[in-house]
């Protein structure tokens, strides 16, 4: 049988490329492309609110007054304010302790959530309710058990006699104060929770036993083997706790409102008061501005940190 063969088609040159498809295909420009929709949003709702803000603090503007240039006279004013300085003074505590506790209980509980038990599943999802809940619905639930007249939390002191009678928690100085950062705990352990948890998990198991077959007890277990591995997402997420924490402003605005007799004062809250309440634009701007350094400092120690953790 006669083979056949196929005539050989004339070559065809290759369709040149367009200016886009060149484009595409060079790295550079490429990533450019793709990071050009988070650059504009962080530009629209972030960098221009600052540069807004820092502008108004320089400024004597009031609500429907541009105002004209003072230099640093409004941050001259409010560090002789007396309110400002107790509004930075319960920042640091409410900072410091809610992150303090927030640790702890977040620790404690990723331990507990990281063993093997039944419902494991239905309880990690569970953990998370009151982190997805919206934070001023939360609250006023807080602000109702915290209620006087009808705080289930009263009720419940007095039933078991600690009590014998009612505690006014948001209108007391001390109690107000202890009451937020009941909340802001409540709200954040599972944050915490949830993020050591994933930590927890990239650990080998093969290290645990291994120490425990040189007869490393639990406690020692967890502190020269879990913990140093688990040191830098820890930082991590106190970082974050930190500044989310610092510039608190939904829960304390619904609970107390910075009161009783600035005794729940913080800068958000004072800023908004001066800001927005009294319409002094320039001075709440200041004020918002002075948390600034602050976080600053606090973010470059605590990246500085993490990187020298990860090094070693």
């Amino acid at each position: 049988m006669a083979l056949t063969y196929a005539a050989p088609r004339p070559y065809e040159a290759m369709r040149q490329r367009g200016p886009i498809a060149r484009l595409l295909e060079d790295e550079r420009w490429l990533a450019i492309l793709l990071l050009l929709p988070t650059v504009v949003l962080l530009g629209l709702f972030i960098a221009y609110p600052f540069a807004k803000g820092v502008l108004l603090s320089v400024t004597d503007a009031k609500v429907g007054v541009p105002g004209t240039f003072v230099g640093m006279a409004n941050f001259d004013k409010i560090w002789n304010d007396s309110i400002f300085r107790i509004a930075v003074r319960n920042t640091f505590v409410y900072t410091i302790v809610t992150t303090a506790f927030k640790l702890a209980l977040g620790l404690w509980l990723a331990v507990l959530l990281n063993r093997h038990f039944k419902g494991k599943a239905f309880t990690r999802a569970f953990i998370l309710l009151p982190f997805i809940i919206p934070t001023v619905l939360s609250t006023f639930a807080w602000k109702w058990m915290f209620d006087p007249t009808f705080s289930v939390i009263n009720w419940a002191l007095f039933k078991i006699g600690l009590i014998h009678g009612r505690i006014n928690w948001l209108g007391d100085p001390d109690l107000a104060m202890i009451s937020i950062i009941i909340v802001n705990v409540w709200r954040g352990v599972p944050f915490y929770a949830i993020s050591l948890l994933a930590g927890l998990q990239t650990i080998s198991p093969e290290l645990h036993e291994a120490a425990a077959i040189d007869g490393a007890r639990p406690f020692q277990r967890f502190w020269y083997v879990t913990w140093p591995l688990l040191l830098p997402v820890t930082m991590v997420v106190v970082l974050f706790s930190v500044i989310q924490t610092f510039a608190d402003f939904q829960l304390v605005y619904v609970l107390t409102g910075g009161g009783p007799a600035n005794a729940t004062q913080l800068f958000a809250t004072y800023a908004y008061q001066i800001g927005v309440g009294t319409g002094l634009l320039s001075e709440g701007a200041a004020i918002s501005l002075a948390m600034f350094p602050v976080l600053l400092v606090v973010v470059i120690v605590q990246l500085l940190y993490i990187r020298r953790v990860e090094t070693h």
